[in-house]
């Protein structure tokens, strides 16, 4: 899969392509038949699939202070959209000035002028433009404009839940892990980056893992949490406490990223001697133990 930051990074002498666009963050269920979509109807026409997306989200530039809780970083992201066929992941930067862009703007110079869409694939409830002017009807007639088709790809639902971002984030705020891995079709992960703690798991009898978070990751509700460690492609049987240590003054993983005490402490049957990147997943509560439990 190629990878463009910018529009503009689209190559001299580029064809036609199957476009979609979204932020795609949890790469969720939803997010899937979006993308998959695209891509088959890509493979049919024989031109390239491309996935529009955007960092930072757009909310923090729309509404400062307002970034919500993120689900995928961007490199995970790009290794889930990538999984699914996707030619090409370009990432738009979400600036102020391209936050201005009117729908019609964005479809002339973006679509258009410079990925060549063909066909332009969306999910039922997408907006886009400044002010989120616009939504399917005036792609559709912007398309009969300049020449491309738009085609629907239907909301994912269960039992009447529809599946989103914004769902799954409530879920895993709630520490209803089972709930978000439903919707996003496999366990939430959370990574970071593993620090040097107190050492505290030499007198626990088993070693443990120091994860530093970055901010705005989507981290569950204080608990202990079964888990996969995933190390350099290793995966080892964990067990994850978010909360609050109950033997010492730190606060873990719900203040991830704000201080270089705020870690999420996870268990597992070996860590690192030397700092290095880690996450886990974590796809169930631990039943029969308290929030906040520490080994």
């Amino acid at each position: 899969m190629q990878r463009w930051r910018g529009y503009q990074a689209a190559p001299g002498g580029w064809g036609r392509s199957v476009v979609t666009i979204g932020v795609f963050d949890g790469v969720h269920r939803g997010h899937q038949e979006i993308i998959g979509h695209a891509v088959k109807r890509a493979r049919d026409l024989g031109v390239q699939s491309v996935v529009v997306t955007f960092d930072p989200h757009p909310s923090e530039v729309v509404r400062p202070g307002t970034h919500p809780a993120i689900l995928t970083p961007a490199a995970r992201k790009a290794e889930l959209i990538e999984a699914l066929g996707a030619d090409v992941l370009c990432v738009i930067p979400f600036t102020p000035e391209f936050s201005r862009l009117s729908a019609e703007q964005f479809v002339h110079d973006v679509l258009v002028e410079h990925l060549h869409a063909a066909l332009v694939v969306v999910g039922e409830n997408f907006r886009f433009g400044h002010r989120a002017a616009g939504d399917e009807a005036l792609l559709t007639r912007l398309g009969r404009t300049f020449g491309f088709g738009v085609e629907e790809a239907p909301l994912v639902s269960n039992n009447g839940t529809v599946f989103s971002s914004t769902y799954i984030r409530a879920c895993v705020d709630a520490g209803d892990v089972a709930a978000a891995a439903a919707a996003l079709g496999r366990p939430h992960r959370i990574e970071g980056v593993v620090v040097r703690g107190d050492r505290r798991g030499r007198e626990l009898g088993f070693p443990t893992a120091n994860l530093l978070l970055a901010e705005h990751t989507a981290i569950p509700a204080d608990g202990v949490y079964a888990a996969w460690l995933v190390r350099r492609g290793e995966r080892l049987p964990a067990a994850v406490s978010v909360g609050t240590n109950p033997t010492s003054s730190r606060t873990c993983a719900k203040c991830a990223g704000t201080t270089a005490s705020s870690r999420s402490y996870a268990r597992s049957s070996r860590t690192s001697r030397t700092p290095g990147n880690c996450s886990a997943e974590a796809p169930r509560c631990a039943a029969g133990m308290p929030p906040g439990y520490a080994w």
